[in-house]
């Protein structure tokens, strides 16, 4: 069976290319995560792998819960996913077409994650040198974990700069072990 990524592919690169040609990136990011969190729902997992569901009745479930916030456009593409049995994916196509509306926007987005809560203008300061380093905006996510000790962890993409206490100390024990 093919990976969920090669089974989303498709269809985040034709959201994209739709939401890019209408000039609506934000609003069709905002409804794939709509439709992600739907599609996360047990409840709805449930109906979407039942074979007694037929397709329209599944992407009438969604367009209904989702009601007022779904444009034709997306209602159609509910439809088409529902149809092709790919509901079970929305959430690979948001990260899909979040990657491609980045790269649009020429954004990067960075997991940060520290030890101790930051105030704003330590986030702000950090991103501003992640800015200056990767040459492209940060969209900045942080939360906190204690189990780092001290410092800060940062990921972008595949790219992993772990500053923490915790790590240094794991560096200083596999040195110390060899």
């Amino acid at each position: 069976m093919a990976e969920p990524s090669t089974i989303a592919r498709p269809y985040a690169e034709a959201a994209f290319r739709l939401a890019d040609a209408q000039g609506k990136l934000a609003e069709w990011s905002v409804t794939l995560a709509n439709l992600a969190a739907v599609a996360a729902d047990e409840r709805v997992r449930a109906a979407i792998g039942d074979p007694a569901f037929p397709a329209p009745k599944i992407a009438g479930l969604f367009i209904g819960i989702l009601a007022g916030k779904l444009s034709g456009e997306a209602e159609n593409f509910v439809r088409v996913l529902a149809e092709n049995g790919r509901l079970d994916v929305l959430a690979e196509i948001r990260t899909q077409f979040e990657v491609l509306k980045n790269q649009r926007e020429g954004t990067v987005e960075a997991e940060i994650t520290t030890a101790f809560e930051m105030d704003p203008a330590q986030v702000a300061d950090l991103v501003a040198r992640l800015e200056k380093s990767t040459g492209r905006k940060v969209k900045a996510h942080v939360s906190v974990d204690k189990a780092l000790i001290g410092g800060v962890k940062i990921a972008i993409g595949d790219k992993v700069i772990d500053g923490s206490a915790r790590a240094q100390l794991s560096a200083l024990e596999t040195a110390l072990k060899a």
